[in-house]
């Protein structure tokens, strides 16, 4: 994400939350499986940082009113959006855990030893 965000990469903003929301799902889509909802908040946390800092730094001078008037969508969250485009919220992501099955799972032994008796 340090690397996507990096100042002179992306020439507008829609660019480079394009290619922010392209990385974000797929990633979000790899470690759903598992203990990882507390991860999505901070990868949104982290990336709505890097994007306004990204902001920040490409328009010197901006103050935050107008930074948020311009490119920061309404609640809930204040994402930053440019046209049809917002940055992805990974906190959406429907999070499946690993359930364990102990006995329920059949075992192929049993079948076996009870033909051969």
């Amino acid at each position: 994400m340090r690397a996507l965000t990096n100042r002179s990469r992306h020439k507008t903003l829609t660019d480079l939350l394009r290619q922010l929301n392209w990385t974000l799902r797929g990633w979000c889509n790899y470690f759903r499986h598992g203990v990882s909802a507390r991860t999505f908040r901070y990868l949104d946390l982290f990336a709505w940082r890097r994007v306004t800092t990204w902001l920040r730094k490409r328009h010197a001078g901006i103050n935050w009113r107008t930074l948020y008037r311009r490119w920061l969508t309404g609640r809930p969250g204040h994402r930053p959006a440019e046209g049809k485009v917002v940055l992805f919220l990974c906190q959406k992501v429907a999070v499946t855990r690993y359930r364990w099955r102990a006995d329920n799972i059949p075992t192929p032994w049993a079948s076996i030893s009870a033909a051969t008796a």
